[in-house]
């Protein structure tokens, strides 16, 4: 079974990238559950989608300490979220904060998440959202990301044919980018990482 747990604020699309996740596990035949606990049913409230892909008799909740992904849509909620991650847990993460209503530094909020002793990408969703062409693609860009480390549970073909089976055909080709700029960024992150 793999839980992937995606964090975000009300606006980021969140909820709409746990439901692509899950539409993606079901092109692959495999069983998904999600839920959804949402801080304020709007723009800017915190929301945590919950994915379980594949496994038996489990609820949709992931227990603190059992997810094997984290999605970050934003680094403060991302950091939030942390506690969710299993040790070896991949962490994935925007860096460009979503200010409340009283703004927050995010350089202590970066460097925690950095600090995390795991697997760990943290994309700078603004430069992967212009190569899209669109600024709302952040939720699509980072899943491609999470597709492209092999632990996500599903392919980045399987998320082309949820993308396909979920969105408006005048949404598909931005959304088509952002899966494939976000794949990127993430193998561009592991080559950065790998020793010469």
């Amino acid at each position: 079974m793999m839980s992937c747990l995606l964090a975000g604020v009300g606006g980021q699309g969140t909820v709409l990238a746990s439901r692509l996740l899950a539409q993606a596990a079901l092109e692959m035949g495999e069983s998904a559950r999600t839920a959804e606990t949402i801080g304020m049913a709007q723009r800017g409230g915190c929301v945590v989608s919950h994915v379980r892909i594949g496994g038996e008799r489990t609820g949709p909740l992931i227990p603190r300490g059992l997810a094997d992904v984290l999605i970050g849509f934003e680094p403060g909620e991302a950091a939030r979220c942390l506690a969710y991650l299993r040790p070896d847990g991949l962490l994935i993460s925007a860096v460009r904060p979503v200010q409340p209503v009283r703004p927050y530094d995010p350089a202590p909020v970066l460097d925690f998440l950095r600090a995390w002793p795991g697997p760990q990408a943290l994309i700078d969703g603004d430069a992967v959202c212009r190569a899209a062409g669109s600024p709302r693609t952040l939720n699509t860009s980072l899943l491609g990301a999470a597709a492209a480390s092999g632990r996500l549970g599903v392919t980045g073909d399987a998320l082309e044919a949820a993308l396909r089976a979920l969105l408006p055909e005048r949404l598909l080709p931005m959304n088509l980018a952002a899966l494939r700029a976000g794949a990127e960024a993430y193998r561009l992150i592991e080559r950065e990482r790998m020793p010469l």
